[in-house]
């Protein structure tokens, strides 16, 4: 059985993420005085008193609105209590019950997870009043300051004996989960692409640019196979981005890149590969995971030459990606959505296998017998064998006579003979020359 859930809801601005850095010790929740900054609702784990848990970031909560944007975090938000073993609803200690308050607070009582009230931004709890706050009908009002951690611990004691018998419950395995980082310049339909492959509506869509800010995970199954599938922000260079908010989201891409094992890069096919969809795909191939392209909007593309035209460009404008697999489809209406499940396993399959140090070796000497080496003045590079020396990417260690004579030229001779004779697709590789006494 998965990790037991804590959703923390609430109002715009009431402190959700500061208190879920607070309870998971980290700063990935991203916290800024703007309101609305927590758009989807993201998740981090957490533990308390030995017993581990996942805890649920939200959107901030308001009822009393049409905006389509506010009906999307709301819908969200209110998902995530669905979903939960419990709830800390997260009121304002300084601000006192609002009409909003009052709606989430009446809609929670009817939820089947137990829910807690926790009033926020409460510098000396002991001492601070909550009276008011029983009226909420939510039960015993816990004052606390997420800011400072004041009274955090006894919230936190209550709500992990409420979710024990779920944290008891045996742990599902998690090192056979692929984790997919779906990465691309804003608005070139990454969350569509989420929630095509997830099968549902968790990362909010619409065709503003930069809609998603936090790093969105979703656990997925598919024949089989189990996936982990992270939205991120869109990326775009640092000098264009203006927003403090939108750098923290630049910098949560970066991380779910990081712990990736493939990345998804989405272009958008009407406009084609871009100087920002190049620099994405460079971030992937710097820090080591699988690549796979996807073009997506593919349905409105319009005529063969135009088809063609875009292909030519992603092989001429993404040279040093050339390994990554090539994918067109449209999340939009699903067509050819499904051929990039193959793509994903054949990625991460190349990129965490491994090659035989007897078959590298043979490989190695067909290369010895064409006569393809380097010099330098009187000095000849001899290579005396190869064998790999790690996956997740793929590393390769060459034992020779003089490795400061490797040029860059030849290491580039040596990855394309090599991925003509196995399979590498969707992977980078890394070489290392050692000498060999």
């Amino acid at each position: 059985m998965a990790q037991p859930i804590v959703a923390i809801v609430g109002r715009p601005n009431v402190g959700k993420s500061t208190l879920v850095n607070r309870i998971a010790q980290t700063s990935e929740a991203i916290v800024h005085e703007m309101r609305g900054v927590t758009r989807d609702r993201s998740y981090h784990d957490a533990d308390w008193n030995g017993v581990d848990f996942a805890l649920v970031d939200t959107g901030g909560i308001e009822m009393a609105t049409d905006d389509d944007f506010q009906s999307s975090i709301r819908e969200q938000a209110f998902r995530a209590t669905e979903e939960a073993d419990a709830i800390i609803f997260l009121v304002d200690g300084r601000t006192g019950i609002q009409a909003d308050d009052e709606e989430v607070a009446r809609i929670l009582l009817r939820a089947d997870a137990p829910a807690f009230l926790a009033v926020n931004k409460l510098d000396d709890p002991g001492k601070d009043d909550v009276w008011e706050y029983w009226q909420l009908g939510m039960g015993q009002p816990w004052p606390i300051s997420a800011l400072h951690g004041h009274g955090t611990g006894d919230l936190l004691d209550e709500v992990v004996d409420a979710i024990r018998d779920a944290a008891d419950a045996e742990p599902e395995p998690d090192d056979d989960i692929i984790n997919v980082a779906v990465i691309g310049r804003p608005n070139a339909g990454k969350s569509s692409l989420v929630n095509r492959l997830t099968d549902n509506d968790r990362s909010i869509v619409s065709p503003v640019a930069g809609t998603t800010r936090d790093a969105i995970d979703t656990l997925v199954e598919h024949d089989g196979v189990r996936y982990r599938i992270v939205d991120t922000a869109g990326l775009r260079r640092k000098s264009k981005i203006d927003e403090s908010v939108e750098y923290y989201g630049f910098v949560r891409a970066m991380r779910a890149i990081d712990r990736a094992d493939v990345a998804l890069l989405v272009i958008d096919g009407t406009l084609g590969v871009t100087n920002e969809d190049q620099r994405v795909a460079n971030y992937a191939a710097e820090r080591g995971c699988a690549l796979v392209v996807v073009l997506n909007k593919w349905d409105i593309v319009e005529g063969a030459e135009a088809k063609l035209a875009v292909r030519d460009g992603v092989a001429e404008e993404l040279q040093y990606v050339d390994y990554a697999p090539v994918v067109a489809l449209s999340a939009l209406t699903g067509k050819n959505a499904s051929r990039l499940w193959g793509a994903i396993d054949e990625a991460y399959a190349d990129y965490s296998g491994t090659i035989s140090t007897s078959k590298l070796n043979a490989w190695l000497a067909e290369i010895r017998e064409g006569g393809h080496t380097v010099t330098k003045g009187k000095t000849v590079l001899r290579i005396k064998y190869v064998t790999q020396t790690s996956t997740c990417p793929p590393d390769f260690t060459f034992f020779c006579n003089r490795p400061d004579v490797v040029t860059d030229n030849y290491e580039r001779f040596l990855e394309n003979r090599l991925r003509r004779t196995f399979p590498l697709t969707g992977t980078p590789v890394r070489f290392r020359f050692k000498k060999k006494d």
